[in-house]
Formats: structure tokens, sequence, C-alpha cells
């Protein structure tokens, strides 16, 4: 059943961005040119200005935010009373805490339909090393994120698997200083034309993220790499799950990344202790994903030296 409400679409991101150029594009299709009444509330100014006799051509009332304490259940219920829009717009600051949109109940009319994180390419680093913290919570809120000024000489590749050990579920979109999509490849350091794959320690990382957005490359191959076994008792008896402390976007996100393996001799591993294992790769339900996902069969667990540098990065 089609959901009824009032559909909100929520773009986050830095000042300067290019929010206000996303959504100046977004105005101009002919999905939102069509006379409904828009309202776009904007939570800060940038560089990009709207023309507000477009915005009224467009049946669209800006409507802008000055302070985050006005960003409250009743202001955007005089919104709806004021307004009746029937979609709405929200610009958000990049600066103020994500916590307040999801503290933040709507009016009960609407819904939010879409959350877009847009990045500038050309500052990406510059913000991922002094706001850390700040991009892994607005990137794992998002339905998209959208890289824009992208020039072919940048770390594509890499930044896609830093988001996506962030947010699995999103859609990654990289586009020029054009506008227009580029396609970024993903770059593995080993080959998937043997079928035994023999990943080095900077290896984890991309192939744990590559074997999940493409697991048919995987199935049936075997693969040797060194990993923690974290067990529990909580997991099902002959298994444990092999894996390392990730780095995702920062310092300050450290997460384990690991895929449940099965094993007759699991009762026998120390928890944290670090092992090379060697096992064949199948993608089938496993209830610990409540659905499907990488389930790995041992074929042999041997105790290994810890690496040089334990944590395993995106890149």
């Amino acid at each position: 059943m089609p959901d009824s409400r009032i559909p909100l679409y929520l773009i986050t991101g830095f000042l300067d961005s290019g929010k206000t150029t996303l959504l100046i594009d977004t105005l101009n299709m002919d999905y939102f040119n069509d006379g409904q009444r828009t309202v776009l509330i904007r939570c800060e100014d940038g560089e990009e200005e709207y023309d507000q006799e477009k915005l009224s051509k467009r049946n669209c009332r800006l409507v802008p935010v000055e302070d985050q304490s006005q960003l409250t259940r009743a202001f955007l219920d005089e919104v709806e009373r004021r307004y009746q829009p029937e979609r709405v717009l929200l610009e958000y600051n990049g600066m103020w805490p994500i916590q307040l949109l999801r503290d933040l109940k709507l009016p009960r009319e609407w819904g939010l339909y879409q959350a877009i994180h847009v990045i500038d390419a050309t500052t990406f680093e510059m913000y991922r090393t002094n706001m850390q913290s700040m991009i892994v919570d607005q990137v794992s809120e998002a339905d998209m994120v959208l890289f824009n000024r992208c020039t072919p000489d940048m770390p594509l590749s890499g930044w896609k698997r830093s988001i996506r050990a962030v947010n699995r579920m999103c859609e990654i979109v990289f586009e020029d200083e054009r506008g227009e999509e580029l396609e970024v490849e993903d770059i593995l350091p080993y080959s998937l034309d043997s079928d035994h794959l023999e990943l080095e320690d900077d290896d984890y990382g991309i192939w744990y993220i590559d074997i999940q957005d493409h697991p048919e490359r995987y199935e049936g191959k075997t693969v040797t790499f060194k990993a923690q076994a974290m067990t529990s008792m909580k997991l099902p008896k002959g298994t444990f799950i092999p894996g390392r402390n990730a780095m995702t976007c920062c310092v300050d996100d450290i997460r384990f990344f690991g895929f449940l393996c099965k094993y007759d001799r699991s009762r026998s591993l120390r928890k944290g202790e670090w092992v090379m294992v060697t096992a064949q790769i199948r993608w089938e339900h496993a209830a610990v994903y409540e659905g499907e996902g990488v389930v790995l069969y041992a074929q042999s667990v041997e105790k290994a030296e810890a690496p040089k540098d334990p944590l395993v990065y995106f890149r």
C-alpha cells in the first residue's frame, strides 16, 4: 500500500558542500515542477542563493531557520498549518548535531522519504580529519551519499569503501565538476581469477566490503586470512567469528568486522586470539544475520602472530 504521508526530503552536509545546488537542480526537475505546494526549510546560508521569484513560480515557499532551537515539533506543526505543503525539503545545517534530527518528531501527516548527504570531494579529506565523528553520524543516517566536484585523480574507490563500512545500505554517487555521474571501479589488490584467495593483512577491509557488494564473485572460492577469533556462548555450537577491528571514517569509530565461520573445534579457541583461517566461502541463511550472508566453512584454523598494525582501513 503506498505511503500517503507528505514526503520529507532531508539534505545534510557541511557548509558549501553543494546542498543548495543540489536542491536547485532538484526543483528544476519535472517531478518537482508539477505545481504541488512545496516548503523548503533552510537551516543555513551558503554561497549559493535561491531565486525567490523562481521558487514562487514553482509554488515553493522558503522558510528560514536561524537557530537550532527553532527546529522543534511545534515549529513544524506551524509550517504544516500555515503552508499546508504537499512535500517538504529540509536543508540541514551540517554543524548542528544529527541527534537533533533523530529526536525531532515530525507532524503526523509527514514521513521521511529520503535522506541525502552531500560531500564536496575537494574538502572531504580535511573534514574527515577534523570533523570525524560528525561525518560518521551524518553518513550513517543517509539513504544516499553524493560526492560532487570529483576528479579522476581522487581516491574514489577508497572513499566508497569508507562510506560502505559506515552505512552498508546507502547508495553512493560520484559526480564531476559538471555534475555528470562518474563510474567508480572497485580496485582489488588480489585476483578473482584464482579459486584460492590469500589475503595480505592490508587486504582484509577491501575483501570484507567487496564480498558483501558482490557475493557472486566469491561463492565457492577458498580464502586464507589472518583474524582475531571472537567466541561467544550466544553463537551456534561449532561456530566462531574471525574478524578484524577496523577504522571506518575516523579514529573515533572503531568496529569489529567479521563473518560467521563453522568450525568443529571452535570451543578450543580463546576469545581475541590471532588465527590464520582457511575456509570455503558460501552465501546462505544464518540466524545471526537474520537473513542471508557470508558463511565460512573452516578447512584449517591455526594460531598466528598479530599483524604489525592490528587495525583495518578501508582504503
